[in-house]
């Protein structure tokens, strides 16, 4: 029973991950916000499948090209150190850009196709996102590679994306409803509360990284 339960709070964990790489605000959440405003909730939801399609090419190509690597301590320690750093850095920068939040109002109707398309380019053609997704996923594949059977890699990177689901659903329903719940005090307040969940993740990631590094010494 005791084991029931802690494989539902590592289900849980990886679930709150997704949501806290989702949550900061930044392009792809401003288009979320964007398209629900002007064309409702389908709309945006759309744009959040378009990013999660390019997210998802990013982890295949992470799995296929670093996975055959992690059994080696040099790379798990730099896979936690990189991870740690780019969460952290994620993190403090959406607190530091917090106040810059704005919203775009317009009403400009679009297509469906043209929703998943922006979602997806936003993504794929963000020369940070392999390095971010790198050190994120390729953090996971190696604590995954040592602790658990390969096959388990698959439910945690699906509770990932159920995460980054919940987050899209979310986003969609805020943007489409009533406009008083998307004041830019709420906007501000959730990239604070994701920048700091990001940075917690990143210490998280720094110390097993550092207790690797001690460990092959």
């Amino acid at each position: 029973m005791g084991g029931g339960l802690l494989s539902v709070s590592v289900l849980f964990s990886y679930i709150l991950l997704g949501l806290t790489l989702a949550a900061p605000i930044g392009p792809v959440n401003a288009a979320r916000i964007d398209k629900g405003i002007k064309n409702g909730f389908t709309h945006s939801w759309v744009v959040g499948v378009g990013s999660m399609l390019a997210d998802a090419i990013f982890m295949l190509l992470v799995y296929f090209g670093v996975g055959q690597f992690l059994d080696a301590p040099i790379v798990q320690t730099f896979l936690w150190l990189f991870g740690a750093f780019i969460l952290c850095y994620s993190g403090v920068e959406a607190m530091m850009k917090a106040n810059q939040v704005t919203l775009n109002h317009s009403r400009k109707k679009d297509s469906l196709f043209s929703c998943l398309f922006t979602g997806f380019i936003m993504s794929i053609s963000n020369p940070l996102s392999m390095l971010f997704w790198l050190g994120i996923y390729g953090s996971v594949l190696a604590k995954t590679a040592t602790t658990t059977e390969t096959g388990d890699l698959l439910i945690y990177s699906c509770m990932i994306f159920v995460g980054l689901t919940i987050w899209d659903l979310f986003i969609a329903g805020i943007s489409s409803g009533s406009r008083r719940f998307l004041s830019a005090r709420l906007l501000k307040a959730i990239a604070v509360l994701s920048g700091l969940s990001l940075v917690g993740f990143g210490v998280y990631f720094g110390f097993h990284g550092v207790e690797i590094l001690l460990k092959g010494r």
